[in-house]
């Protein structure tokens, strides 16, 4: 099964959580976080959304920060993916 997003929708695939810090320390699953960044894996060809021109900035393989709780969580087989629209991605990620 694969996802086609519409609109100015985009799929995105949460990134795993640090078990680790930086400091070596190993964290246990209560303490993690849910992660904030996650990895473009489709997104929707844009046009008018609202009465509005939306014109897609993200390509499929960006990373990008986005709010904690935003976006519809959606399980496809075993795997889960955040559904969100364009304009609740925060920021591309640049290494």
């Amino acid at each position: 099964m694969k996802i086609r997003p519409l609109d100015d929708r985009v799929v995105l695939k949460m990134t795993e959580p640090e078990e680790v810090t930086k400091g070596g320390i190993i964290l246990p699953g209560s303490a993690k976080e849910k992660p904030q960044v996650a990895e473009v894996i489709a997104i929707g060809p844009g046009g008018t959304v609202d009465g509005k021109e939306v014109v897609m900035q993200l390509k499929v393989g960006d990373r990008v920060l986005m709010n904690k709780y935003s976006g519809t969580e959606v399980k496809v087989g075993d795997e889960e993916f955040i559904l969100i629209s364009q304009k609740d991605v925060l920021a591309v990620v640049e290494e």
